[in-house]
């Protein structure tokens, strides 16, 4: 591995997706580590470039995912870190059909390319605990080892299963590669915007009836803590990433200073379409379920190799609390959204009432 500092830190880092707010931070960071000697920022041409004053100290280079092969091999890369994933669809950009595009068909030629640099050392790759799925089957906590009882439904799910297919025949081939894979649990923080922390910043917030799932969170800036440690250190292996403890999802919108509207579980994917019509972010089946069934991983392999723990579930939960303490501005539109779901929420737990009366 070209020389980097004392301890072995890559000399040239190739980070994929910068354009977007993972991957910008993580490069970012890397390129003010004095022990990483440069930091390339991968996009396709067609990425957006909000977030330039993060990368100053950041060579940024747009190519398709097909070329990147001779990326690779002409700079001499050391280390790649993979984040350019989706983790929902989004209707104005493809839809899922542009989703597993990016994700599965960019994975597999980022990797076939990667096999092929003859300096190449390190690969890091953005995973997540929707590997697992999540289901009525499922055990109380999951570790590495821990094979899924069913296929995810979500298409973020099915994808990471099939990345992490391809990472599994990567470390085949290359077995000279130190190959990180980590799987996160839902971000959440000051600083994340994301799904979650949308659902989270309504202030009625849908879910199923009958149901508390339990629920673990990571911080952002623990996430970023890891994905540091796996560039710059050794650390072969799958790896959950998670704060440790649970939150229940009543505790949850509670600490949020929310209100629930329990709707009938099939009417959650509706509740869902209507909260993306108000506004509030885009749902897809990988997060109905998460709200149904819970999902909780162990960490104690990421404690134990890395030397470190997260802060806890609950720390990165009020984290959030706190920076969104004045919650959302709440227009006209969005409350008689609001209110409408609250109607429909009513109306399916009457109906079957009156049908298990009959």
């Amino acid at each position: 591995m070209t020389p980097g500092g004392p301890s072995g830190a890559p000399g040239v880092v190739v980070v994929t997706g910068v354009s977007r707010y993972l991957g910008a931070h993580v490069a970012a960071r890397l390129a003010a580590d004095p022990r990483v000697g440069r930091v390339i920022g991968v996009d396709p041409p067609a990425a957006g470039g909000e977030l330039t004053d993060l990368l100053n100290g950041v060579e940024r280079v747009r190519v398709d995912a097909g070329s990147i092969g001779g990326l690779l091999t002409d700079l001499d890369v050391d280390a790649v870190v993979h984040l350019a994933l989706v983790s929902a669809p989004d209707q104005q950009h493809g839809g899922r059909a542009a989703m597993k595009e990016q994700n599965v068909i960019g994975t597999m030629q980022l990797l076939a390319a990667a096999q092929h640099a003859p300096r190449l050392r390190k690969l890091v790759v953005r995973s997540s605990t929707a590997a697992y799925g999540a289901s009525f089957r499922d055990p109380a906590v999951f570790t590495e080892e821990t094979e899924p009882r069913e296929v995810p439904r979500g298409g973020f799910g099915r994808d990471i299963l099939d990345i992490e297919g391809y990472v599994r025949g990567f470390r085949r081939r290359r077995p000279d590669v130190t190959a990180t894979v980590l799987r996160f649990a839902p971000f959440i923080g000051s600083t994340a915007d994301t799904t979650l922390t949308r659902y989270f910043a309504q202030p009625l917030v849908p879910t199923v009836f009958g149901r508390d799932p339990r629920l673990q969170f990571l911080h952002f800036e623990d996430a970023l803590e890891v994905l540091h440690r796996s560039i710059v250190l050794d650390h072969p292996g799958t790896y959950n990433v998670a704060g440790p403890g649970v939150l229940a999802l009543s505790q949850a919108i509670r600490r949020a200073g929310r209100v629930a509207v329990p709707v009938l579980e099939p009417g959650l994917s509706g509740a869902a379409a209507l909260a993306r019509t108000a506004g509030f972010g885009r749902y897809g089946l990988d997060q109905v379920d998460l709200f149904v069934h819970g999902r909780v991983v162990d960490t104690s392999r990421l404690e134990r190799e890395f030397g470190f723990t997260p802060r806890s579930t609950a720390a990165a939960f009020d984290d959030f609390i706190r920076a969104h303490r004045n919650g959302i501005v709440v227009t006209r539109e969005r409350l008689a959204a609001a209110e409408q779901l609250v109607l429909d929420g009513v109306r399916q737990v009457r109906s079957a009432a009156a049908g298990e009366r009959s």
